[in-house]
C-alpha cells in the first residue's frame, strides 16, 4: 500500500503562552509534530509492517518544518516532500487544503491520511476538504485502520458510539489522537532518518495564485477563558433538593 500522511509543525501547547493586546503570543522555540499527525504517521507504519508498502509525509512549511519532518521519518517513514514558504504567510485551513489538493492531484496512492485536526488552530476542517477538492471518498475521526482486499477499513468513532466504515482505494481519512500511541523515534530511526530522501519544492512550483492561497477567515484577536462562574449548592431535605435541581434543569439549563 501506498501511504501519504500529511503532517504540521504547530506550537508546543504545553509550553507557556501569553495573551496581550488581542494577540496570542507563544514560544517560537518550542515546536513539534501535531499530536494528531504522530497518530496518522504510526497508523500507516503499522500498516505497512503488516502489509507491505511505503509511507511518505508531505509537509507544508518554512526551512524550520524540515525537524518535525525528520521526526517522522525517524519513526520510520520512507520519505518526504517539504512544501517550502517563507513562514510568516496567514493561511487557513482552505488555503492549506488548496496546496495539498494540488500537490496531490498528479499523484497516485492508496490512502491520504492526515490528522483529524491540528493543535494550533483546532479547525479540523483541512482533511474534508481535501477530500472534497480531489473528490475522494473519505472519512473523519478514525480511531483504527486495517486493510482488506484493496480497501481500507476504518473504525470511526461517532457521536454516540463507534462505526466501521470500509472505503474503496484511494481515499483520504483524518485520524484521532485516540487511535494509538506514537512510537518514540529510537537512536536507530535518528541516525536512518537523516539518510532518507527529503524533496524540497518550493510552493510557487504548483502554480497557485494568490487568490487562491488568501485565507477565507480573518481572526479578529484572541482572549482569556472567561472564569467559570461559581456552582449552586443546596441544603435542606433530599426530595427537597430534588425537586428543585429538576425545576432548574428544566427552567434555567434547558436540558429536560
Amino acid at each position: 500500500m501506498k501511504f501519504y500522511v500529511c503532517i504540521k509543525m504547530v506550537p508546543d501547547v504545553n509550553a507557556p503562552l501569553q495573551i496581550k493586546d488581542g494577540k496570542l503570543i507563544q514560544d517560537a522555540d518550542r515546536q513539534i509534530l501535531n499530536a494528531y499527525d504522530a497518530s496518522a504517521v504510526e497508523e500507516a507504519l503499522v500498516l505497512k509492517e503488516k502489509h507491505g508498502g511505503e509511507v511518505e509525509v508531505v509537509s507544508i512549511g518554512s526551512s524550520k518544518a524540515s525537524e518535525t519532518i525528520r521526526k517522522a521519518l525517524a519513526m520510520g517513514a520512507d520519505k518526504a516532500t517539504h512544501i517550502l514558504t517563507e513562514g510568516d504567510e496567514d493561511y487557513d485551513s482552505g488555503s492549506y487544503a488548496r496546496i495539498l489538493a494540488k500537490f496531490f492531484e498528479d499523484k497516485e496512492y492508496d490512502v491520504l491520511s492526515l490528522g483529524k485536526q491540528s493543535q494550533d488552530t483546532d479547525a479540523g476542517l483541512t482533511g474534508s476538504m481535501v477530500a472534497e477538492m480531489l473528490d475522494l471518498p473519505y472519512t473523519t475521526n478514525a480511531v483504527g485502520l486495517e486493510a482488506e482486499d484493496g480497501k481500507l477499513i476504518v473504525k470511526r468513532q461517532g457521536d454516540t458510539g463507534q462505526e466501521m466504515i470500509e472505503l474503496p482505494t484511494p481515499c483520504a481519512v483524518t485520524c484521532s489522537n485516540d487511535m494509538n500511541e506514537p512510537r518514540i523515534p529510537n537512536l536507530k530511526g535518528i541516525m536512518a532518518s537523516k539518510r532518507k530522501p527529503m524533496e524540497q519544492i518550493e510552493l510557487s512550483s504548483l502554480g497557485l495564485n494568490e487568490d487562491e492561497l488568501a485565507a477565507s477567515t480573518t481572526v479578529l484577536g484572541y482572549e482569556k477563558k472567561p472564569e467559570r462562574e461559581a456552582g449552586k449548592k443546596f441544603e435542606g431535605e433530599a426530595d427537597e433538593i430534588a425537586r428543585e435541581v429538576a425545576q432548574l434543569l428544566d427552567t434555567e439549563a434547558n436540558v429536560i
